[in-house]
């Protein structure tokens, strides 16, 4: 019998704030532990938690991308639990009247994953294991997260991969976290469940826990899918439960049952007022987001002819794509623009946290005037290309490198004669280009290229060689 895998995502991100969701202390990662906390962050008796309202701002306007409808009242709610990292022994979120409800993420596949709702709530402090002894850091409790739970929409661990990797471009473009998985700003809790394929009944799903690498959340989903098959196809019964992924061995195993909500006894807080948000403010809001991720790649790829994979690529960070619009300002063709950053811009930005900061030393000024000059018909594509690579190697501007010589162009007869000499130095390539080798006359073109310092017309030059040769 075949199965088909379900999955929902409850995805936690902390939020760039400068202070916490209650309290003044500091959200900067790392710092010696317990040293970025306070009273109210540990919850000591007779202190009193107030509000942070940037939380709630870049909360709406993580719902207003990807598509959720803002509740005009919200409240908070505590969830009891007796955990060592939660020193008050419950934690300040929201069950009952969440900030966000539904949404979505469109997938490549046109297929969308339905967000049930999105709520606010303070993080947890860490827990850190060594030579048989436990340590609590609270640095993080407090830290303000959104939590994104979605329907459980997920079909394949492809598409579970994309769903992430689109959240996280989203959450980055806009501006409310840096959503670094490595440093724990962004951490999935992974519902799955296997059934018959055909069935719209679901299964009992287990709950793997923050997991905080893509890779490992690919690996995770796949050793548990073949689990709980096995487990089925054996007489046996799958049990609700919360796994840990050890990526070492790259397996699951049980941490503990699984609880709902009514475990852990949610009531109302008491010291945090209802949370009241206008329709003005949240049109102010909507009105201040960025151009998303999607809307940018139907624009390039419908509007400016850019094909879909570089399209993509020039996308998938904000930098880039920034400096790609407003290197595109006045020129013909984006594509150009497009070749430039993909090719000699993205060798020297190799890794993805490079591409990330796009910290290159050419502005998008500079190879705007760049692409100017070529479309002009001042210089031609290869004189454009070196000149680029000098202007990364110095960060000077494109006319340093180019005299009003270089921008003289190469007359019909100059251009003549470059392409005799080509063919009458070059004997064994014209051979070559006779006998149905068309590289061959690439070189060729290439000749005159080179002894014209790149000022020739590659196409005309090519006509005029196919002419010569007859």
């Amino acid at each position: 019998m075949k199965y088909e895998l379900v999955a929902g995502f409850e995805t936690h991100i902390e939020l760039s704030t400068k202070t916490k969701i209650f309290c003044g202390c500091t959200t900067q990662f790392g710092g010696d532990p317990n040293t970025h906390c306070c009273p109210i962050c540990i919850g000591l008796p007779g202190t009193l938690p107030k509000l942070n309202r940037e939380v709630v701002r870049y909360a709406i306007k993580a719902g207003l991308a990807v598509h959720g409808e803002i509740a005009e009242i919200a409240k908070m709610d505590r969830k009891n639990y007796c955990y060592p990292d939660l020193a008050k022994a419950y934690q300040i979120s929201q069950l009952y009247a969440p900030l966000i409800i539904g949404g979505y993420v469109e997938l490549s596949n046109g297929r969308k994953i339905r967000l049930h709702h999105i709520h606010i709530e303070e993080d947890a402090g860490k827990l850190i294991h060594k030579h048989g002894d436990t340590y609590v850091d609270y640095n993080r409790g407090g830290v303000p997260l959104i939590e994104i739970v979605s329907e459980p929409d997920i079909r394949s661990i492809d598409e579970a991969k994309e769903y992430v990797e689109r959240l996280q471009q989203v959450m980055r473009y806009i501006g409310v976290s840096d959503c670094k998985m490595q440093e724990g700003s962004m951490r999935c809790d992974v519902n799955i469940s296997v059934r018959p394929e055909g069935s719209e009944k679901l299964g009992t799903r287990t709950e793997i826990k923050n997991m905080n690498s893509i890779n490992n959340i690919a690996k995770a989903m796949e050793y548990e899918y073949e689990r709980q098959t096995d487990l089925i196809e054996s007489g046996g019964k799958v049990i609700q439960e919360t796994l840990r992924y050890d990526d070492a061995s790259g397996t699951t195993s049980s941490m503990r049952s699984k609880e709902d909500a009514h475990d852990y006894r949610y009531f109302r807080d008491p010291d945090l007022v209802t949370i009241n948000i206008s329709r003005e403010e949240v049109e102010e809001i909507r009105a201040s987001l960025p151009e998303l991720p999607a809307e940018k790649f139907k624009r390039y790829t419908e509007e400016l002819g850019i094909p879909e994979k570089d399209a993509q690529l020039l996308t998938k960070y904000r930098k880039i794509s920034e400096f790609f619009d407003k290197a595109c300002e006045g020129v013909k063709s984006a594509k150009t623009v497009s070749n430039f950053i993909i090719g000699q811009i993205f060798r020297r930005t190799e890794t993805e946290a490079d591409k990330e900061q796009f910290d290159v030393s050419v502005d998008p000024v500079q190879l705007n005037e760049l692409v100017k000059l070529l479309d002009s018909g001042k210089i031609r594509n290869n004189l454009a290309k070196s000149t680029l690579e000098k202007m990364l190697d110095t960060g000077k501007g494109a006319l340093e490198f180019i005299s009003e010589a270089d921008m003289g162009g190469v007359d019909d007869n100059a251009l003549l004669e470059l392409c005799k000499a080509a063919v009458e130095g070059n004997q064994k390539a014209v051979e070559d280009f006779k006998n149905g080798k068309e590289k061959a006359l690439k070189a060729l073109v290439g000749n005159v290229m080179k002894n014209s310092r790149g000022k020739a017309d590659a196409v005309a030059a090519e006509a005029k060689i196919k002419e010569i040769i007859g």
